[in-house]
């Protein structure tokens, strides 16, 4: 469903597309003015929802696309700023065997936070909105926004990987009980592998 403002409606944990495997996007489909306008809308919706990331399967769309961009943001205050970027048909290579846990939370799943093991070294290729190919290596707590969004084109949600389900939260809770250590591991995250 679309809005007055050009932004789609987010669905939530429980719709069956949430669970669905995308589908690639081929070269064709992905220079028309649909695909097009789709991006646009995606990228509308996330900033919206002041999302770090959204993927295509959130707003009820199987597509094998997701958007990441990371800025001032209220939701997440103290990660780093990540460029827009848009990913066709991408694909994730772990670059190391190290490992960080990230409360993460998600747009489909309001009101709660978890803890995942993510991977701080990653490559990720595919192509951008305009059919090029894009091959690009993300590292620290930014990784973590790609895997995530790459897991949504799987049909995974982060409740399916969280190290303990002990660590699921709601927001008020861990604002009040884990957030300031989760930004000192944030810190020590990016000085580890972005320094």
């Amino acid at each position: 469903m679309n809005s007055a403002d050009g932004t789609l409606a987010i669905i939530n944990i429980g719709h069956p597309t949430l669970r669905k495997v995308a589908t690639p996007v081929a070269l064709e489909q992905l220079k028309s003015a649909q695909t097009q306008h789709f991006i646009d809308q995606l990228i509308a919706t996330k900033r919206k929802a002041k999302g770090a990331g959204i993927a295509a399967n959130q707003v009820d769309n199987t597509w094998r696309i997701f958007v990441v961009e990371a800025g001032h943001n209220s939701r997440y205050p103290y990660r780093p700023e990540y460029p827009l970027t848009v990913m066709i048909n991408p694909e994730v290579t772990f670059l190391t065997d190290d490992r960080f846990e990230n409360f993460e939370g998600c747009l489909s799943i309001p009101g709660l936070r978890g803890v995942v093991r993510r991977c701080p070294i990653i490559k990720v290729d595919g192509l951008d909105r305009n059919g090029d190919a894009l091959s690009i290596e993300v590292r620290g707590i930014s990784a973590g926004i790609f895997q995530h969004e790459l897991d949504h084109l799987e049909g995974i949600l982060f409740t399916d990987k969280l190290v303990d389900s002990k660590s699921l939260c709601t927001g008020e809770e861990f604002a009040s009980r884990y957030e300031s250590q989760f930004k000192e591991s944030v810190i020590q995250v990016e000085q580890r592998y972005n320094a």
